[in-house]
């Protein structure tokens, strides 16, 4: 008995460190656990982020096509309503713009001003962009409305020097400014708001700048381009929204 327990010994007189490296290991062996739970939390987290920035982007998409559904439906039911009253307009192929032309508004060689017998038809083409608008909360998906005056590419000198640009601004304001004399209460094309808390609707003149013929060589093609545009624009994910994706895919993949 004695001779075992004096060989133990010896053997372990032998080994010093035995022990500490055991110690080592099993401390080692604790880090590489705990590191690898860490490790796991830190995955589930991330793909966790990347699954909510996803559905984040989807929604926006979703959000982006139906904003465009109403935009096309504002268009065409506008139309269609306008056509029913006897008033004749028509929506662009890309279903973004309303046009109104000015055999419609009978705006005179350069005048700008909105003759007594075309506010009527005037009036009746705000009201019905004010009842389409207001439908279902359309609104929300709205960001600006721009009522665009064009003219041909006739050379014109007046406006004091402002020339076409001025002509085709003027006969746009005029139209607006029609539209807040004569609209009512709660009808009122100037009250709406987009999501940002701006005025929908703006007033711009383009001049003979967006022609809608190759040519303005006939009467027919020069009263062609002689019109006012409604042009509707939606909401959009802005570019800090994309960037705020891409950066998490990116840095999610890395």
């Amino acid at each position: 008995m004695s001779l075992n327990r004096r060989g133990k010994s010896q053997v372990d007189e032998e080994n010093p460190y035995w022990m500490s490296f055991s110690d080592i290991m099993s401390v080692l062996l604790i880090i590489f656990i705990l590191a690898s739970v860490v490790l796991i939390v830190q995955l589930i987290e991330i793909r966790e982020q990347l699954e909510e920035q996803q559905q984040e982007f989807t929604e926006e998409i979703q959000m982006l096509r139906q904003a465009e559904e109403v935009r096309r439906t504002i268009l065409h039911e506008a139309a269609e309503e306008l056509k029913r009253r006897g008033i004749q307009v028509s929506v662009s192929e890309n279903d973004t713009v309303l046009s109104i032309p000015n055999d419609i508004l009978g705006f005179e060689t350069a005048e700008f001003d909105l003759g007594p017998q075309y506010q009527k038809t005037a009036t009746q083409i705000g009201n019905v962009l004010s009842d389409v608008i207001l439908r279902e909360n359309r609104v929300e998906y709205i960001d600006t409305v721009f009522v665009e005056g064009h003219t041909d590419n006739r050379p014109y000198q007046g406006m004091m020097g402002k020339g076409n640009w001025g002509l085709s601004a003027f006969r746009a304001i005029s139209l607006w400014q029609h539209w807040l004399d004569v609209l009512p209460e709660g009808r009122r094309l100037d009250s709406l708001i987009n999501q940002d808390g701006h005025p929908i609707f703006s007033v711009s003149g383009y001049a003979e700048s967006r022609s809608v013929t190759e040519f303005q060589d006939t009467e027919e093609e020069l009263r062609a381009n002689r019109r006012i545009d409604i042009r509707f624009t939606i909401r959009r994910p802005t570019m800090e929204d994309y960037r705020e994706v891409q950066d998490t895919f990116v840095g999610g993949s890395q």
